[in-house]
C-alpha cells in the first residue's frame, strides 16, 4: 500500500486513490458521499455553528474527514473575526483586502480545526429584493467572479478548501426551495456562470450545489450543470456537495445528476439505497468510484501539503485579525450625498451632538442564518462615536420613539446622525418558524425610519442619514431632505468604530456601490418571492439601465469622497490578445483619498443584441492631493467574447468597440477611446 506523505504530487496522489477503490468495500465508498450527522450535535451544542461538521473520511486507509464551517462575513463558530457583509466588501473594490480577509478566515478555520470553508457565496444580484443580496459581492458578474476568486486565494493558502455557492442561478430567498429558473443559453453562460469559472480557475476546491431549479431540474440533479458544463467542459476535479437538508431530493437523480456528496447527513446516499439502486442498474459502480474518488483526491490535495504556519486557538478573533474587519470597515462605506461639505464633521465646531435610531445601539452584523458569525464584541454606532469623541462633544442619543422627544433634541443640537435600515428580521435567510429573513417585498425605508428623518430634518438642517442594510433602498421620498446620505451596510465588529472616523474625517470614504439603486423600483427586473417559476433575462442590474436608458438615483461604481479627482489622458492599444489601457488621475482636492477606477468595454457597434457597455476592469487607487497617479490596466480579449448558442462556442466580433474608464458606470462620468478589432 502505497503511504501518504507530505506533498503529494498529482500522480502519487491518484494512484493512492485508485489503490484505496480497489480495496475498499461498497460501503466504505458510499461512506465517502455524505455528511457525518448534524442533528445530535445541533442539540449537544444548543444551536448550529457551534463546531466543524464532519463529511466523508476512512479511518482504515488514514484518509481523515473534510470538516466544514460555513461563511461567508467570517467562520461562523463563536470568537471568530466577524467581518462586514460580502456586498459591504463588494463596495471597497478591493480584490487584495478581500485575499487578506481570505487569509484571517482561512487562518480561524484551521484554529477551530475545520478544513473546509462553505463561504464564498457568488450568486448574481439579480434584483435587490433577494434576501440573501448581503451574502454576495454585488449585481456583476466580474466583481462577483474577482472577489471571489481573491477569497478563494486567501481561504486556501491554509490549505482549507474553499467551496463556492450557490451553483446556480440561485438569487430569490423565500422560494429557493422550489423554484424553477428558466433563461436562455446565452444568459445562463454570459450572466449566471462566468464568476464560478472564474473562482475554480483559481483553484477552488469545491462546488454546492443550489436548492434551486434551473430548467425544470433541481441544482442538485442537474447533469447539464454538473457533469456536461463543471466536469465536462470546465475540467472541474473537486467534487460538488449539496447544500443542506434539502439540497437533494433523489438517490438515482443525484448520483446520475454529478452530486458527489449529500450534506450534512445521509438520507438518500445511504447505503440501503445505494445498493438497491445498483442492483435495479439504475447507477452502476463506476459513477460511485467516481464521487467517493473525488471526495478523497480533493482531501489528499489539501492536507498533505506542507502548513505556512501553526495554527494556535489565540488566532481567533485576535486583535491583528480585527484591525482587518476595521480596515474593510472603513473602505466599504459609501459616500452618496454631501451637499455643502456637511462631513466630516469638525469636532471643534461641534459642541452638540445627536444620534437617533434604535439601530444606533444594536448590535446588528447582519442575518441570523447560515452566515451568522457569533461574536458579542460588536461595536455599535452609538459605541462607536461616543468612543470617538470621548468628552469632548455632548452627546444624545434617543431610539426616535418617542417624535416629541426627538423634535426636541433635534432642534438642540448641532447636528443630528440618524441612523435608519435594516435587520435580520427584514431580509437574510429565510425562516418561517421564526418570521425573520426571506426576501424583501419593499426596497424602501420602514414608515417609522422615514418619518424619523423627516421629523429630524425638517428641524435640523444639518442631518446626516447613515443607511445600514445589505442591499439597494430606494430614499426617493426624503433624499431631497437631507444634506448627506451614507451607506454604513452590515459593518461586521468594528462597524461602529469605522463610522465614527468617517464622520469626523479621520477616514476618507472611499467605497464605491456594487450594485444600482433604482428611483423607481417598477424599473428593475419582475421579482416574486413565492414564484413556483420564473424567467431570468439577459439585463439586469447597470446593464438594464443603460440598455432601456433609464435614470438610476444612484448609479452601479458610484461613491463621492472628502477631495476630488480629475480623469485625463486616456489611451488605450490592443495587442498580444489583450487590451492595454492608461489613464491619469490627478486629486485635485485638499486631502489624501482612494479612487476607484472603473474600466468599461462598450458594444454599441454590436450586430448581436449585446449590452451597451459590461465592467472589465477595476482598481483601487490612493492617491495624495496634487498627486498625478498613472493607471493601467490589461484585459484579455477573451473577456468580451459572447457565447454562440448555435455553435455552442465564444465568439469574438470584429467591429469598433469603445473602451471607457472613470468614476462610476455614469456616462458622464466616464472618458471614452475607441479600438477596431477588424
Amino acid at each position: 500500500m502505497i503511504e501518504i506523505k507530505k506533498n503529494m504530487n498529482k500522480k502519487e496522489i491518484d494512484d493512492y486513490v485508485n489503490n484505496v477503490l480497489n480495496k475498499m468495500t461498497l460501503e466504505e465508498k458510499v461512506k465517502q458521499m455524505s455528511g457525518n450527522g448534524l442533528f445530535l450535535k445541533v442539540l449537544l451544542d444548543h444551536g448550529f455553528g457551534r463546531r466543524v461538521y464532519d463529511a466523508a473520511g476512512s479511518e482504515r486507509f488514514n484518509i481523515p474527514p473534510f470538516k466544514f464551517t460555513d461563511g461567508p462575513r467570517g467562520v461562523i463558530i463563536p470568537s471568530s473575526t466577524c467581518f462586514p457583509v460580502s456586498m459591504a466588501r463588494g463596495a471597497s473594490w478591493d480584490v487584495d483586502l478581500e485575499q487578506r480577509i481570505g487569509d484571517v478566515i482561512g487562518k480561524e478555520v484551521r484554529a477551530h480545526g475545520g478544513n473546509l470553508f462553505g463561504g464564498v457565496c457568488i450568486n448574481n444580484l439579480r434584483h435587490p429584493s433577494w434576501g440573501r443580496a448581503q451574502e454576495t459581492y454585488g449585481e456583476d458578474s466580474f466583481l462577483i467572479g474577482e472577489f471571489g476568486a481573491a477569497l478563494t486565494r486567501g481561504v486556501q493558502k491554509h490549505n482549507v478548501m474553499a467551496t463556492a455557492k450557490h451553483y446556480a442561478a440561485n438569487s430569490i430567498e423565500n422560494a429557493r426551495f422550489k423554484i424553477n429558473v428558466k433563461m436562455n443559453e446565452r444568459t445562463l453562460r454570459e450572466i449566471y456562470l462566468p464568476h464560478f469559472k472564474r473562482c475554480l480557475d483559481e483553484g477552488c476546491a469545491t462546488i454546492m450545489s443550489a436548492y434551486n431549479k434551473v430548467r425544470g431540474k433541481y441544482c442538485g440533479h442537474n447533469d447539464y450543470l454538473l457533469r456536461d458544463i463543471l466536469k465536462g467542459e470546465w475540467n472541474f476535479q473537486g467534487f460538488v456537495h449539496s447544500d443542506w437538508l434539502h439540497g437533494l431530493k433523489d438517490t438515482v437523480k443525484g448520483i446520475t445528476g454529478g452530486l458527489d456528496v449529500e450534506m450534512p447527513r445521509a438520507k438518500f446516499y445511504r447505503f440501503g439505497r445505494i445498493k438497491k439502486a445498483l442492483q435495479k442498474g439504475k447507477i452502476s459502480e463506476k459513477m460511485i468510484d467516481e464521487a467517493a474518488g473525488r471526495v478523497m483526491r480533493t482531501i489528499l490535495r489539501f492536507i498533505t501539503k506542507e502548513d505556512p504556519q501553526t495554527y494556535e486557538h489565540s488566532l481567533i478573533g485576535c486583535k491583528e485579525h480585527r484591525k482587518i474587519a476595521l480596515e474593510a470597515a472603513e473602505k466599504s462605506m459609501v459616500l452618496l450625498k454631501n451637499e455643502n461639505d456637511i462631513l466630516p464633521l469638525n469636532r471643534n465646531k461641534t459642541n452638540k451632538l445627536a444620534v437617533f435610531g434604535r439601530l444606533a445601539k444594536i448590535r446588528n452584523t447582519g442575518d441570523h442564518g447560515s452566515s451568522n458569525v457569533h461574536n458579542k464584541e460588536i461595536v455599535t454606532p452609538i459605541k462607536g462615536i461616543r468612543t470617538f469623541i470621548g468628552n469632548s462633544i455632548e452627546l444624545f442619543y434617543n431610539d426616535g420613539k418617542d417624535m416629541k422627544t426627538v423634535i426636541d433634541i433635534a432642534k438642540q443640537a448641532d447636528i443630528a446622525i440618524i441612523v435608519v435600515g435594516l435587520t435580520h428580521k427584514d431580509e437574510g435567510e429565510y425562516a418561517r418558524e421564526l418570521r425573520t429573513g426571506g426576501d424583501r417585498e419593499n426596497l424602501a425605508l420602514s414608515n417609522d425610519h422615514v418619518e424619523l428623518i423627516e421629523s429630524v430634518s425638517a428641524e435640523n438642517k444639518n442631518c446626516i442619514v447613515v443607511l445600514i442594510g445589505g442591499s439597494a433602498i430606494t430614499m426617493e421620498e426624503w433624499k431631497d431632505k437631507v444634506p448627506a446620505i451614507l451607506m454604513a451596510w452590515y459593518s461586521g465588529m468594528e462597524g461602529g468604530t469605522a463610522l465614527a472616523k468617517i464622520l469626523f474625517g479621520e477616514v476618507n470614504p472611499g467605497g464605491k456601490l456594487p450594485f444600482t439603486i433604482p428611483k423607481n423600483p417598477n424599473d428593475l427586473p419582475f421579482f416574486d418571492k413565492n414564484a413556483d417559476e420564473i424567467e431570468y433575462g439577459y439585463y439586469h442590474g447597470y446593464t438594464l439601465f443603460d440598455k432601456k436608458d433609464l435614470k438610476s438615483a444612484f448609479p452601479f461604481g458610484f461613491g463621492l469622497s472628502y477631495t476630488s479627482f480629475k480623469y485625463s489622458n486616456l489611451r488605450t492599444v490592443v495587442n498580444d490578445d489583450k487590451i492595454r489601457a492608461s489613464v491619469d488621475i490627478m486629486n485635485t482636492g485638499k486631502v489624501a483619498g482612494d479612487e476607484v477606477v472603473q474600466l468599461y468595454i462598450g458594444f454599441e457597434n454590436s450586430n448581436i443584441d449585446r449590452p451597451v457597455k459590461l465592467l472589465r476592469g477595476f482598481s483601487r487607487v490612493h492617491i495624495k492631493p496634487n498627486e498625478v497617479k498613472n493607471v493601467n490596466f490589461e484585459v484579455p480579449l477573451k473577456s468580451i467574447t459572447w457565447y454562440n448558442s448555435k455553435s455552442k462556442s465564444w465568439e469574438i466580433e470584429k467591429i469598433n468597440y469603445t473602451l471607457y474608464v472613470g468614476s462610476s458606470s455614469r456616462e458622464k462620468d466616464l472618458l471614452s477611446t475607441q479600438f477596431n478589432l477588424s
